[in-house]
């Protein structure tokens, strides 16, 4: 459903939100070991957020990526979805046909804007509030 760059992107900044409340930056090795990916490809990730403005970052010696505590309750998932997928996740084809539509159907259309409508609604979540409802449970794994 969400394309590779996504998934990283999304990743990363749960990873570097769950460091915000220690007002710790985080460093690019750290973040690319932190959601299991390769750091050339991590970087290229947190360049596009950073260009965005969804992650923070400070060169030199005591730099590295952040996330400000008062930022995590106004960054939204749906926000790191657009940078990388615009909204295809809410408009595409579940079959990924070029043509479907409410008068060209394909067999999973119906079924399928009602899984958009609940997806949004999780990505429209802000971060802090997932990140409190996973880190209550104990439920925070960003590798495998």
């Amino acid at each position: 459903m969400f394309s590779k760059s996504c998934k990283y992107g999304l990743r990363s900044v749960i990873f570097i939100a769950g460091q915000a409340g220690e007002n710790k930056k985080v460093s690019l090795t750290a973040v690319a070991s932190g959601i299991d990916s390769p750091q050339a490809f991590t970087a290229k990730i947190l360049q596009q957020l950073t260009k965005s403005s969804i992650v923070n970052s400070t060169k030199g010696p005591y730099g590295g990526f952040f996330i400000r505590k008062e930022d995590l309750e106004t960054i939204l998932l749906s926000d790191v979805v657009s940078v990388f997928d615009g909204d295809s996740v809410y408009t595409g084809c579940g079959l990924g046909l070029s043509k479907c539509d409410a008068k060209s159907p394909c067999p999973l259309h119906d079924k399928f804007i009602t899984i958009r409508a609940n997806i949004k609604v999780m990505l429209n979540s802000s971060l802090a509030a997932i990140l409190n409802s996973e880190a209550e449970e104990n439920l925070m794994f960003l590798k495998r």
